[in-house]
């Protein structure tokens, strides 16, 4: 038997839930095409109807507008991706070798995964890494975080925290490094192939060029280094 992986939702996001019928899993799979291929500004519910052969409102029977629709997939990507961290490293006590494999996993190209079939995860990578910001840098942002919209990437942030906090306890900076290593992951991989000169990597095209930098940052600021203490020279 095919094993599905369920990824478990906050229910205000939808109006109903996408998962419990074809319609609506072709909304969340068409969404993630389009949004791909054309970006989300041109984006809407009528294109999206029109592609899936529905009405426009039987799309916002789901969803309330774009922008919860956005979330939704979004916050679908770190759960999935949190699941994907814990089974990677489920097995493993060295903190070290954990945080190899995150970073790995965070600066690698993700391929679609055939345990959920109406996601393509390849996709939807690439609208976390050019989209991903759009669902927190806006004016409702706080109303948002009341409502719990973040709580798959703060999850995602702790779980990565923690496992910082086993290499080095006494470290301040737990969560600040564990989201900057996700969004660094995400932007040097999109500078590198769009805006290379913010990188010193560009020419390269080599994921491998932007796990040793992020190894280098991550395992640099833990270390047991002290910046307001530096130690004093001899």
């Amino acid at each position: 038997m095919k094993h599905v992986l369920h990824i478990k939702m906050n229910d205000s996001l939808f109006l109903r839930n996408p998962e419990q019928s074809e319609l609506g899993k072709n909304i969340i799979k068409y969404s993630i095409e389009f949004i791909n291929k054309q970006g989300f500004e041109v984006f809407t519910f009528k294109k999206l109807a029109e592609a899936i052969g529905t009405t426009e409102a039987g799309v916002y029977r789901y969803f309330e507008n774009k922008h919860k629709l956005l979330l939704y997939i979004i916050s679908w990507y770190w759960g999935w991706l949190e699941f994907q961290i814990v089974f990677l490293t489920n097995n493993i006590d060295d903190p070290i070798v954990k945080l190899k494999k995150i970073i790995k996993l965070l600066s690698t190209k993700i391929e679609d995964d055939l345990s959920t079939a109406h996601v393509n995860e390849a996709l939807l990578h690439q609208i976390v890494i050019s989209e991903g910001s759009k669902v927190y840098l806006t004016k409702q942002v706080e109303s948002d975080n009341k409502h719990h919209f973040f709580k798959p990437y703060k999850d995602l942030c702790k779980l990565i925290g923690d496992i910082i906090l086993e290499y080095n306890s006494k470290y301040k900076y737990s969560r600040s490094l564990a989201s900057t290593i996700i969004e660094m992951a995400h932007l040097q991989n999109f500078f590198m192939q769009n805006l290379p000169s913010l990188t010193d990597f560009g020419k390269s095209k080599s994921t491998s060029d932007v796990i040793a930098f992020l190894n280098h940052l991550v395992f640099s600021s833990i270390n047991n280094i002290d910046l307001e203490n530096p130690p004093k020279k001899k």
